[in-house]
């Protein structure tokens, strides 16, 4: 993991009382099986995570990345996920804010390979191999 990486998780731990990046790592996938359906911002998630995997991100963009993913992992939130339309919205917000701030870092490739995942998680399957193992 990148210094400056590294660095972030730890003022992230003493801040929140969790490690973001390890919240993120271990949660993301089962939570895009589960909600995959319920949620319109699937691919914008999918291309963040592959944005905040890349050891290309400058390590600032993979914080403020993380720490949004983090939200949308951890189950609890300002809006509660199973509130049936509202409870997404704070988790849309936080995740399209923060790509807002971050779009420049995010690329095609970051795109392309959420599409290529969300075809997967839609047709049942988790994402190829590769792509959980690339960044």
């Amino acid at each position: 993991m990148h210094e400056g990486t590294e660095r972030h998780n730890e003022a992230w731990k003493i801040f929140a009382g969790h490690d973001a990046a390890g919240t993120v790592r271990e949660g993301f996938w089962p939570k895009m099986g589960r909600v995959l359906s319920r949620i319109p911002f699937a691919e914008e998630a999918l291309a963040a995570w592959y944005c905040a995997t890349d050891e290309a991100t400058p390590a600032r963009v993979k914080g403020m990345l993380l720490a949004a993913l983090a939200y949308f992992v951890v189950p609890v939130d300002l809006l509660p996920d199973f509130l049936p339309g509202l409870g997404f919205t704070d988790d849309l917000t936080v995740l399209l804010t923060t790509l807002g701030l971050v779009r420049g870092h995010m690329t095609e490739g970051h795109r392309e390979r959420a599409r290529l995942a969300l075809e997967d998680l839609k047709a049942g399957r988790l994402p190829r191999e590769t792509d959980l193992q690339k960044d």
